[in-house]
């Protein structure tokens, strides 16, 4: 059985021979580049040059001596910047250096002790009205830059490589793009005493991510079997936004992006939702979201056991593996207990398939190499059917 084979089975809810197995196929799913060169010297492995997958986030691209040691069963596939853009990293702030992405979003980093860029400027915190935001410069997702080469990437993937593809989207959630763009305090604020503008930008995102989609779909459609969207939905007690207002105001125009993928795909809709999401679990299924990350085990109400049980005939969950807050990323080598753990996750989410294993959310910059092998040996022990 092949990797894209046994990924197929575990999302159509059938159990293959093994419980298949991520690392890196998104930039949910990948490792922070500290723990990354870590683990190649823990491992033997000769220095090689680090590919950064996302800047933000400082995760890498896996190399394929990584890939094949770990039996990676996915790929992801992603678009380029387009080419009215170029990222440029700067040291303009005092103690750190900084970008700005295609969306004119400012990103920053501390130079010494820093590990992910963090938000420090959000372009329309100050727009007072609509007409601020209109004429605001967004990106443009027909730029054919975006596209170059990427039929052929997932065509390699799929057809010699026989992995599971999986195709990454154009930008953060919806919902996300928004309290960006807006800064946080001002986006809350809009559900309130702005919606016009709150619901202009969130139609915004949408409509460029419509365009992306029917882009992307008619070039590599037929190579691709998942699609991959998100937007953080919980925190570690409870949604970010009330269920109602999940329900009215952003629940619709997720149903128009998911029915309008759908409808131009047989691929599943991977939806990354940090945080206690259990309450609105039953609304992404209803939407048409067929698989749920990172599956934060240890957020209010996301028990592994409970999850599977009351949703796991409906949903596929990918992530969930090892938990990130416990004793996988302590700091501390605790082989036993990552093993425990990985085992515990194994028994509670593999049963009848639907589970793609990898662990919950990236792989963090304190993770010894030593939890990482030991996660993967416990997956490689306790995975089979």
């Amino acid at each position: 059985m092949d990797s894209r084979q046994r990924v197929l089975l575990a999302l159509n809810h059938q159990e293959a021979d093994h419980v298949p197995l991520d690392i890196g196929a998104t930039l949910l799913t990948s490792i922070h580049r500290t723990a990354y060169q870590k683990l190649r010297a823990f491992l033997g492995m000769p220095e090689l040059p680090i590919q950064i997958m996302n800047v933000c986030e400082q995760v890498v691209v896996i190399d394929e001596d990584i890939r094949q040691f770990f039996g990676v069963d996915a790929r992801g596939v992603e678009p380029r910047d387009p080419s009215t853009y170029r990222l440029e990293i700067k040291n303009d702030l005092p103690g750190h250096t900084c970008f700005y992405d295609e969306w004119g979003i400012g990103w920053k980093m501390p130079l010494e002790g820093g590990f992910f860029y963090d938000m420090f400027y959000h372009p329309l915190a100050q727009a007072q009205s609509l007409d601020d935001v209109k004429t605001y410069s967004f990106p443009d997702p027909h730029d054919a830059q975006r596209y170059r080469g990427l039929r052929e990437q997932a065509r390699h993937a799929a057809e010699i490589e026989r992995q599971a593809v999986v195709l990454a989207g154009i930008s953060s959630g919806i919902l996300e793009l928004a309290a960006w763009l807006r800064g946080y305090e001002k986006h809350y604020a809009d559900f309130i005493d702005n919606l016009p503008m709150l619901e202009f930008l969130l139609d915004k995102a949408l409509e460029i991510k419509l365009a992306y989609w029917e882009k992307a779909l008619a070039e590599v459609g037929e190579y691709v079997d998942v699609v991959e969207e998100a937007d953080d939905l919980g925190g570690q007690y409870r949604t970010l936004i009330s269920p109602k207002m999940y329900r009215t105001i952003v629940k619709p125009r997720h149903k128009m992006l998911f029915d309008f993928i759908h409808r131009r795909t047989k691929a599943k809709i991977f939806f990354h939702s940090c945080g206690a999401i259990r309450e609105l679990i039953p609304d992404l299924i209803e939407i048409g979201v067929d698989i749920l990350n990172p599956v934060q085990v240890n957020a209010a109400g996301m028990d592994s056991t409970a999850l599977k049980r009351d949703f796991g005939r409906d949903i596929a969950f990918w992530g969930g593996g090892v938990d990130t807050q416990g004793a996988f990323g302590s700091g501390k080598v605790d082989v036993q207990a990552v093993k425990d753990d990985v085992r515990r996750r194994i028994d509670d989410l593999a049963p009848g398939g639907g589970f793609v294993f990898s662990a919950v959310h990236n792989i963090q910059e304190n993770v010894p190499p030593e939890n990482i092998i030991a996660m993967w040996e416990a997956w490689r022990d306790y995975g089979k059917y």
